[in-house]
């Protein structure tokens, strides 16, 4: 039975991954600090005893060692991973995001496993002017998230060539599914419309809503986590659905599916965020990355999750 690491293994994607491995037969590792993750998105796994949980933080280099000790893959989703709170806290920022990725990757390295595949972003991209983003766009960060993200695809990649370490860094683009907390404040918009939208609130679109995002769903990005498992797959690629939505279409369509008729509210725009980002996914295609799920049916699945989460408040 392999045996694989989960860093921050409770937050809504790692918690979907870990399932996913376990259902795999995989022996499963969570390791997660509960500063953003919950147990109560693992404790199916936990009271079947597929997985295990360690609360702890990728910051605490002992613990990894001891953690990753004859794990064949480490999967490190933990980070401090919303753009606002890094433009608050940027010191923060770096200490989980830096250090605790350089941590994983030198406990990886001496533990002797595999590969770690590490969760990156397409935050890196930042502001450009190309249509989609393809894994040779220049990155530009524009928020602290966003170049910490990028400095641990940097270390990723010299562990690869300087410690013969197998790593994979998969930018994420806009990820949505169940378990994303529609309360917290850095939440994605997604859960956040739904969250006003069932309580007859109008959702508050940041700047004129013609603003683009690629989004993808959680089961699609939690399969190109189990393909880069490949041998053969190492660097960079891009994961996201390849197709490219504005706000305003997005929360026409969450209104039409929840049957409202709600006038959004528009605030000025927010620090750090790109105004357009969509995936080129040719390169992830060739390890046999092909997004399934459609914006409409994402959608359909995780509304009544949350206008039923929501609507307890």
């Amino acid at each position: 039975m392999k045996k694989v690491v989960v860093t921050g293994g409770a937050g809504f994607i790692g918690s979907h991954l870990a399932e996913d491995l376990a259902r795999r037969g995989y022996r499963v590792t969570v390791l997660d600090d509960l500063s953003t993750g919950r147990l109560e998105n693992i404790n199916g796994l936990l009271q079947t005893g597929k997985a295990e949980f360690i609360r702890g933080s990728v910051t605490n280099l002992p613990l990894l060692q001891k953690v990753f000790r004859d794990n064949d893959y480490i999967f490190h989703l933990a980070a401090l991973a919303r753009v606002p709170q890094s433009v608050a806290d940027p010191l923060t920022t770096n200490e989980i995001n830096v250090r605790g990725t350089l941590n994983v990757l030198l406990a990886a390295s001496e533990s002797g496993v595999k590969k770690v595949i590490y969760s990156s972003t397409s935050a890196v991209y930042g502001e450009t002017s190309a249509v989609s983003q393809s894994e040779d766009t220049p990155p530009n960060p524009l928020s602290p998230y966003a170049l910490t993200k990028l400095a641990g695809e940097y270390y990723a990649n010299i562990f690869r060539q300087v410690y013969n370490l197998a790593t994979v860094s998969l930018r994420y683009f806009n990820v949505y599914g169940s378990r994303q907390d529609p309360r917290s404040p850095y939440a994605n918009v997604i859960p956040v419309f739904i969250g006003r939208i069932v309580r007859n609130l109008p959702p508050v679109i940041f700047d004129d809503g013609e603003q683009s995002r690629d989004f993808v769903y959680i089961d699609d990005v939690v399969r190109a986590n189990i393909l880069a498992i490949g041998k053969s797959i190492e660097g960079v690629y891009n994961i996201g659905s390849g197709k490219a939505t504005t706000i305003n279409e997005l929360v026409n369509i969450i209104l039409i599916l929840m049957q409202k008729d709600l006038k959004p509210i528009h605030e000025k725009p927010r620090a750090g965020d790109p105004r357009y980002t969509r995936a080129e996914i040719t390169r992830a295609a060739r390890f046999g990355y092909k997004p399934e799920c459609s914006l409409e049916e994402g959608l359909k699945a995780v509304i009544p999750a949350y206008s039923s989460q929501t609507s307890l408040e």
